[in-house]
Order: C-alpha cells, then structure tokens, then sequence
C-alpha cells in the first residue's frame, strides 16, 4: 500500500525556516519531520512513499538522494560508484512528484493519480507527527467502508471557556478538556476519492472534496487520542524540539 506525504507547501508562517528548505525538511531532534513521518510509517510495513512535492521539492530529492552515505558508515573502494553501507538502512521506495508551485492539496493528489494507482492508500501531511497505530486506522477504515477517512483529533483548549448569555456568565470550564474535534490528517483513501478531486491548481481537499464526501456519507472519521501534533510555526517547531530534548520522544513507536 502506498503513502502519499504532502510536501509542498510554502510555509509562510515559519519563513525563517524554511527561507531555503520546505517545511518537511526543518529538523526535530536533528532529522527532517518528514524522516518522523516516514519511520512511523515503515514501523508498520508501509514503506512504499509518493512524496508530492512543490516548494524547494528539489532539496527534499537532494536530501534522500544522499541520504543512505550521510547517514551510514559505509567503505568507498576505486569505483566512487561502488559504496557499500556497512549498517542496516532503511529500505523504502520513494517516488518523487512535482506537482507545482502554487497548486493546493486536492491537486496536489489529483495530479499524482497515475503514480498513486488504482488502489487504497495513506495519505498525510508533512507536518504532522503522531503515535497513532496505523494498523488499527487501516482496520477501521475497512470496517466503516467508506470511500476515506480521516483521523479527528480533540483539540483541547489551553484557555478556560466561558458560556454568557445577555452579557452574564452561565458556565465556566479551565482548561476544556475535549475541544472541537480536528483534522488531524492521517487519512485512508480509497480509490474512488480521485472522482471527487481535479487538476486545477485551486482545488483544495480540506473544501470542497471533503464537503462532498460528507454529504454522500463517504467520509468515516478515526479518533486518535494519543499523541499528536502539527507544526505551523517556528514556535511549534521549537516546543517539538524541546520535548525531544527532554527525551520525551512522544511519538517515537518504532
């Protein structure tokens, strides 16, 4: 089964960042999220990866294709062509697809139709780590046996939330400890999700194609109450950082 990693966007929310990498390659704990993302994948069995690429894709292709001598002891005989890595690496396939600059996620997807194939895949977004069992996911989504689904998150809300009615106070609650649920990317997608997407450029998944896919009862949703997290800025980016500094690998399964 393949795995789609969106990894084109721009970034601008962390632009000191990402001003020569894109998001997917800025480092936790000295490895690219999109390395993270990757691991927990393969921990699973899924090793099979189409990197959708769009921003700076070029030095996401730079980065994998150095990746097994950068990261491996390995002995370099006469032949400079002849390496031989002396460590287990991993072993994944990796597809790599321009699908433009400015184009959004469902056309981002759309575009990659013919390399994704006639078939169920994963799908998330290069900024999301999780400890999620992706087996138990996969089980789901053929139990619920819509066309995708999509992992929901309970966002819990760092402020205290006030109820108010007529300008007085009715409820107060610290800290809201089960919030709106979210997108919390992780999907599963079967083949017929191309029907509800197009080429164009504008076309963005998390509008008009999901819309769609709940009105025709096509979209089942997997709670995942574990570990998650979404870089957005260079705030979040350090927080992650920080716990991983602390030894708190909290989405570290494999």
């Amino acid at each position: 089964m393949k795995v789609v990693i969106l990894c084109g966007g721009k970034s601008t929310r962390m632009h000191e960042l990402t001003r020569d990498i894109p998001k997917p390659l800025v480092e936790i704990g000295g490895k690219p999220i999109l390395w993270h993302i990757m691991k927990l994948y393969k921990h699973y069995g899924f090793d099979d990866f189409v990197l959708l690429l769009g921003y700076k894709g070029e030095k996401i292709k730079e980065y994998f294709l150095d990746y097994r001598w950068k990261n491996h002891n390995f002995i370099l005989d006469s032949d400079p062509n002849n390496i031989q890595i002396l460590e287990e690496a991993e072993k994944w396939k990796i597809t790599f697809v321009d699908t433009g600059l400015e184009t959004m996620t469902g056309g981002r997807i759309k575009l990659a139709q013919r390399y994704i194939g006639n078939e169920t895949f994963m799908l998330t977004y290069g900024d999301g780590l999780s400890d999620i069992n992706l087996n138990n996911l996969l089980e789901f989504h053929k139990n619920k046996g819509a066309i995708t689904t999509v992992t929901g998150i309970y966002k819990k809300s760092q402020y205290g939330t006030l109820t108010v009615n007529e300008g007085i106070a009715k409820s107060f609650y610290e800290k809201n400890q089960t919030g709106d649920l979210i997108n919390g990317g992780f999907f599963v997608m079967n083949p017929e999700v191309f029907n509800y997407l197009s080429d164009s450029t504008s076309c963005i998944l998390e509008q008009e194609p999901l819309k769609k896919l709940v009105n025709d009862q096509e979209l089942a949703v997997y709670i995942h109450q574990g570990f998650w997290t979404a870089m957005d800025t260079a705030k979040d980016i350090s927080a992650v950082n920080e716990l991983w500094n602390q030894g708190k690998h909290l989405w570290k399964v494999w």
